[in-house]
């Protein structure tokens, strides 16, 4: 039972710390699609992939060096590779959901494009949260070893020891 609680909070934590670094980089993926769409004449959803960009370098700097930093660490040349594609997947996935509101419904004022903007990454964070924590930085499988071990020999300094007898 404690084995099973202390996993579900170190969830929670990857979920608390993932949900920090994901809000700054929504602000920052906003931000930066408002700002372009009001000093330049370009489309709304080209705004938008250049707003998912900035955030996609936001967010991996705040992932490796904050929210997954006990992670494996070895092969960032293959971690990088994986978090381009996952993020590039939730780039269409986000970016599609207001192509589709802007082009397929005609739902294109500023305050639908947010709305719709705001919604794509909402669908697309759910996807990365899944494919970063299972493909990206996953966990070093010798910390749940350990951690197990761990536990293990507590409960057995907790027994008491066997009397001997002395022929």
């Amino acid at each position: 039972m404690e084995r099973r609680s202390s996993g579900l909070q170190r969830l929670v934590r990857e979920v608390a710390k993932f949900g920090a670094v994901g809000g700054a980089g929504v602000l920052v993926n906003l931000g930066v699609f408002n700002l372009v769409r009001h000093v330049s004449d370009l489309p709304v959803v080209r705004a938008s992939i250049i707003a998912t960009v900035v955030a996609i370098a936001f967010n991996y700097v705040g992932f490796r060096y904050w929210t997954y930093r006990d992670r494996e660490k070895s092969g960032r040349t293959k971690e990088l590779t994986l978090f381009l594609i996952f993020s590039a997947i939730g780039l269409v996935i986000e970016n599609g959901v207001l192509y589709l509101a802007t082009y397929g419904f005609g739902w294109d004022s500023p305050l639908q494009s947010n709305v719709f903007k705001f919604l794509g990454i909402g669908v697309a964070t759910l996807f990365r949260f899944w494919s970063y924590r299972t493909w990206v930085f996953r966990a070093l499988p010798a910390r749940e070893t350990v951690a197990s071990a761990e536990s293990i020999l507590e409960q057995e300094s907790k027994r008491p020891a066997p009397q001997q007898r002395v022929p």
